[in-house]
């Protein structure tokens, strides 16, 4: 699930790793009761310091997708519907803008990405 943890990417390891949980509930990889890895198996896994993890677990506690219990661990939260697409709109929007920051670097004009898009829409629908 971590895998795309990127310590080169300007977006802060925390962040990346609350994003990457966010997904994974939204698109119920994780489900309601599951165990989060704990902070310093987590920490040591990606090798980072645990104040990060537990940085992302705040955030998503604060977010609403995950219950921090003192002393049994962190688990996923039952989420309604409503944050559920919120979670998924956001992911959608980052891949977007990730798509056209690579398409500028390329020189990609707006309509050569919506010519893609459309491409590759029509093949997989």
């Amino acid at each position: 699930m971590f895998s795309q943890i990127d310590p080169r990417s300007p977006i802060p390891l925390y962040e990346q790793i609350a994003t990457r949980i966010r997904v994974a509930v939204a698109a119920a990889e994780l489900r309601p009761g599951d165990a989060l890895p704990s902070v310093r198996g987590l920490a040591k896994r990606l090798r980072v310091n645990p104040a990060t993890v537990v940085q992302a677990y705040r955030e998503l506690e604060g977010d609403g997708f995950v219950e921090m219990r003192q002393g049994a661990g962190t688990f996923v939260r039952e989420i309604g519907p409503a944050l559920r697409t919120r979670a998924r709109a956001d992911q959608a929007r980052r891949l977007v803008r990730a798509v056209l920051e690579e398409a500028a670097v390329l020189g990609l004009n707006g309509q050569e990405i919506m010519g893609a898009l459309q491409s590759e829409l029509g093949e997989k629908v």
